[in-house]
């Protein structure tokens, strides 16, 4: 009896986070347009390029190489060379760069170096804040597409922001690679298309000074951009998604700095799924607030590894166990599911992945069970960088 009660529980719980899903993928597929143009005879405002820096020497000189040729006079790059022991620092001084530098062992973490920078513009703040990492790639246009959407939206605006595998990448790579696709540009485009705001994503977001001045970055999460997002829709300022403007990086060369990404990324969003996505929930259903309930959706949909793993294994138990009614909802789950994901792989990443390939991705769902049985014995809570080396 109590089996019972559970797995329908859990068959009801899911309907919300796979039906969304699916609804952002019809939307992204079939709804989805190109971004709006804006008049760029008007002279766009002063901005600042912030950028947290945390032993970066190896890949900083690109990414600055692909920001400075964006700026004009008016504007400035911000590097934060936060607790480095490199020469993240000279580096970007040569290039142009006005380099602050933070030493706080016992705070570490990127909310607190961009809590640093943005404490130093206050004696000569800038109109628009834009938060690059310094492992990315900008392409170009995207910095002056981001501040005047910014200004012609007056809210946050978050640019697509897609990871590329390393040189011949492994079958895990491609899967990674195109589960990365799904989350940051067809979910995204899917809530555009509905008229929804997008989450944060950590690099190539624009900000008003007004706002992000007022946003708790110093918090020590492990998730800050995630987080930033829902504090941001709280305060009725909900971030849009600009598919035009491209931000890129690369996926870490070896295993273990992946692992340790990975185990950042998704303990953050699990984390996140479970403080924040009910709350949010709640407060959008009480107020009538759309932008505010559509976020809350899309924060609901945990990682596609975590959302496949539940509904096979509800599926499995039910039809085991016979429970009839979790087993219906679980049959419905995993069409649906599969839906999503195929039409996103047909439309979007058939040049990342082979339908062959794809056909093993339960498998890479199922190599990363440890990951998420770790996030309830041993869950990450603090910021790690990711080897680059």
């Amino acid at each position: 009896m109590m089996a019972n009660f559970f797995l329908t529980s859990l068959a009801i719980v899911l309907i919300l986070p796979v039906l969304f899903l699916l609804l952002q993928t019809l939307a992204a597929v079939f709804f989805a347009k190109s971004s709006t143009t804006t008049d760029k005879a008007e002279r766009r405002p002063q901005l600042t390029v912030l950028m947290p820096a945390h032993n970066e020497s190896l890949v900083i000189t690109q990414t600055l190489q692909s920001i400075l040729p964006q700026l004009s006079d008016e504007d400035q790059l911000l590097v934060v060379a936060d607790n480095c022991n490199d020469d993240t620092a000279l580096i970007a001084r040569k290039l142009g760069a006005n380099v602050i530098e933070r030493k706080n062992k016992l705070q570490r973490g990127k909310g607190y170096a961009l809590d640093f920078g943005l404490q130093y513009l206050k004696d000569n703040p800038p109109k628009i804040v834009l938060i690059i990492d310094a492992d990315c790639i900008v392409s170009n246009g995207t910095i002056d597409k981001l501040a005047r959407a910014c200004i012609d939206n007056q809210c946050p605006i978050q640019a697509l922001y897609l990871m590329e595998s390393q040189p011949n990448p492994s079958l895990k790579a491609r899967i990674a690679v195109f589960a990365w696709i799904v989350k940051n540009k067809v979910r995204p485009l899917g809530s555009k298309a509905l008229s929804l705001p997008c989450q944060l994503m950590g690099t190539g977001m624009a900000f008003l000074w007004g706002d992000i001045i007022k946003s708790n970055l110093a918090s020590g999460h492990i998730v800050e951009d995630m987080k930033l997002g829902v504090d941001l829709t709280r305060a009725n300022k909900p971030p849009l998604f600009l598919a035009d403007a491209l931000v890129t990086s690369i996926f870490p060369p070896t295993a273990e700095a992946t692992n340790t990404q990975r185990a950042r990324w998704e303990h953050g969003h699990l984390s996140v799924i479970l403080n924040e996505a009910p709350s949010l929930l709640f407060e959008a259903l009480k107020t009538k607030n759309i932008q505010m309930l559509g976020l809350a959706c899309d924060l609901i949909v945990p990682p596609l590894a975590v959302l496949t793993l539940m509904c096979v294994a509800l599926f499995v138990c039910s039809f085991m166990l016979s429970v009839q009614p979790a087993l219906f909802i679980a049959s419905i789950l995993l069409i649906a599911l599969s839906g999503a994901i195929l039409l996103a792989w047909a439309c979007y990443g058939r040049d990342i992945i082979s339908f062959k390939q794809l056909c093993y991705a339960p498998i890479y769902a199922l190599i990363k069970i440890p990951l998420y049985i770790k996030f309830f014995l041993n869950r990450q809570v603090e910021w790690v960088r990711s080897k680059r080396d």
